[in-house]
Formats: structure tokens, C-alpha cells, sequence
């Protein structure tokens, strides 16, 4: 893959240079061909920040917001499997190719980093997956920020205090950073945190993208200051865009649970549970993915004819 275009320092043009690589097409995402990969990446400033945005394929825009230290070449299994969308990703500050903050954030300045990153995209409304912290970091943008997200996808992650937390061994190994420094380390690691086998989680593609950009010391710490303490109880039942929660069965780190309590306090929610581990979206990436274009077929097929999709079925509730 090429390297990101250099951007001189203090320099805050937006427009052009993103808008270049965000082909334009019709809401109902005509002319939508397969995602390309790997993606042309560049930076957007966001504030303060500096971050690292990708943008493939075309149709519908979908925004990605992937786990805690992970970065955008970690999408590809995901990637190759959505097809027919605009698939729009990014390093948050401290992952990949964005430096750390200066400062660091909550949650809520998160989904404010992202808001901003999506004016300087030119995206007024898009669909949101959240995968893991990335999911924490999707509730709080549909909570703060609800006119910018039509239909949310929450995988393999929690509503924070009030969920069912992971074993005190599973939080101790997700304290540090290692496993994206250390094959071995992942290796050893993998079936304790991920409920993965050493193999699929260190020699596949998303275990040598983590390995190549690993997050800062200073990126990792701040996600974990940003996401210590959070919860979205408070207002989840608040959150009234169409939501699909997919959840593992075999997940140690975002337990099962938590699927559940997410799909009956959303009010507008389908349930899924699939056989595998946390990342399940990485590792079997046809099943969940197949889940998710599903869904957001129907929010489609909704919008064009202006009727509401009905989420109550087998697998909407627990």
C-alpha cells in the first residue's frame, strides 16, 4: 500500500483532498461496486487532531469503529465481505497512522472527534457499526449525535457499567497493549481474551495488520481512560434508530450477556447471536457480515418506501 500523503504542518484545507477519494453517489447507493482493497488513505483534521481516514467502495455510507489499539488494515476480512457500500474507517488518535491526543478524552469527546471527522468527509447522515470499544464509542454517537446515524450495528461489545464485565484475568490482559507488539504474545493470549485459536488470531490478515501498526503506549491508555467508568444505561432506552446487536456465543471479553441486555433496552433492536468469539467479524467474517447487509437492506428497502422495518422476528429479542 502507498504511503499517506504528506500534509504540511498547520495545514487545515479539508475539502478537496478527502472529497477526492469519496466518490459521490445516489442515497440508494446506484452504481455501488465491490470494496476495493486496500484502501487509498489520507488525514482529516478533527479539532485538534490529526486522523487517519479511509474510504472504499461506493453505495450507502457505512462507518466502521473498530476495537480498542486496532486500526484500519485490521477491516480487511470485514471489508471484503460488505459489499455494495461506502465504507468509511478510521485510527482514532494513538492507533495506526493518528498520533495521540495531547489530551485525552471520554467517550463522549470521542463521538465528537468522529462528528467532525465526518464534516470534513462531507457526510451528513450515516449508517455505524461498532465492533467491540468501537460499539461503546457507536452508542455514544447515536446518543450524542442522532441526526447523523441512520441504522447502528453493535457487535461483540457492552453497554459498560451495568453489563456483564469479563473475568478479572480477561481485564488485566486487555490493560496492555502487548498482543499488537508480540506474535507470540498474541499467540499465548488469543484463547484467553478472544476466545480465538493462537493461529487464526496471529497468521491471518488482521493479525499481521495488527502486528505492522501497533497502537502508542499514550494512544491505548487514553482509550482505556476514555471507556473506564462509561456506560450508556442511563440513556440507552433513548437510542431509537434501528439497531442490530450481534453478540458471541464464545466471546470472553464482551460476554454474551451483554447482547442481550443491549437488544431488550434498545427500543428498536434486532438480536443475533452467532457461534464464535470476539472476532467473529474478523475471523468468520461471512456470517456476521452476511447479518449486517441484511439489515441494512432493510433499512433501505424502508427508506425508499417510507415505511418502518418491523425488527421483531426469531431472533429480535431474548
Amino acid at each position: 500500500m502507498s504511503s499517506d500523503p504528506a500534509r504540511p504542518a498547520g495545514h487545515d484545507e479539508r475539502g478537496p483532498e478527502v472529497l477526492r477519494i469519496v466518490p459521490r453517489v445516489s442515497r440508494d447507493g446506484a452504481g455501488a461496486a465491490a470494496t476495493a482493497w486496500p484502501p487509498v488513505c489520507s488525514t482529516v483534521r478533527a479539532g485538534s487532531a490529526t486522523v487517519r481516514v479511509a474510504v472504499t467502495g461506493e453505495g450507502a455510507p457505512l462507518l466502521l469503529l473498530t476495537g480498542i489499539g486496532a486500526n484500519i488494515e485490521m477491516w480487511e476480512p470485514a471489508a471484503r465481505h460488505l459489499t455494495g457500500r461506502r465504507l468509511v474507517m478510521l485510527d482514532v488518535p494513538g492507533t495506526g497512522g493518528s498520533p495521540a491526543l495531547r489530551v485525552g478524552l471520554r467517550m463522549r469527546g470521542y463521538a465528537q472527534l468522529v462528528t467532525q471527522v465526518l464534516d470534513a468527509l462531507g457526510l451528513d447522515r450515516v449508517d455505524v457499526l461498532g465492533y467491540s470499544w468501537g460499539g461503546a464509542l457507536a452508542q455514544q454517537l447515536a446518543h450524542q449525535a442522532p441526526d447523523r446515524v441512520r441504522a447502528l450495528v453493535l457487535a461483540a461489545t457492552t453497554p459498560g457499567l451495568g453489563g456483564q464485565p469479563p473475568s478479572p484475568w480477561v481485564l488485566a490482559l486487555m490493560s496492555s497493549p502487548a498482543r499488537y507488539y508480540s506474535r507470540t504474545y498474541l499467540r499465548l493470549t488469543a484463547p484467553l481474551l478472544f476466545g480465538s485459536s493462537p493461529r487464526a488470531a496471529a497468521d491471518s490478515s488482521h493479525g499481521q495488520a495488527r502486528l505492522h501498526r501497533p497502537p502508542s503506549l499514550v494512544g491505548y491508555t487514553q482509550q482505556l481512560y476514555a471507556i473506564s467508568g462509561w456506560s450508556s444505561r442511563r440513556w440507552l432506552h433513548r437510542i431509537d434508530c434501528p439497531t442490530l446487536v450481534i453478540g458471541a456465543r464464545r466471546d470472553p471479553l464482551a460476554r454474551p450477556r451483554n447482547a442481550h441486555i443491549l437488544a431488550a433496552t434498545l427500543p428498536d433492536a434486532r438480536l443475533e447471536m452467532v457461534d464464535g468469539g470476539h472476532l467473529f467479524l474478523l475471523e468468520d467474517p461471512g456470517q456476521g457480515c452476511a447479518l449486517v447487509e441484511d439489515f441494512l437492506r432493510d433499512q433501505d428497502a424502508a427508506e425508499a418506501s417510507g415505511a418502518p422495518v418491523e425488527q421483531a422476528g426469531a431472533g429480535s429479542r431474548p
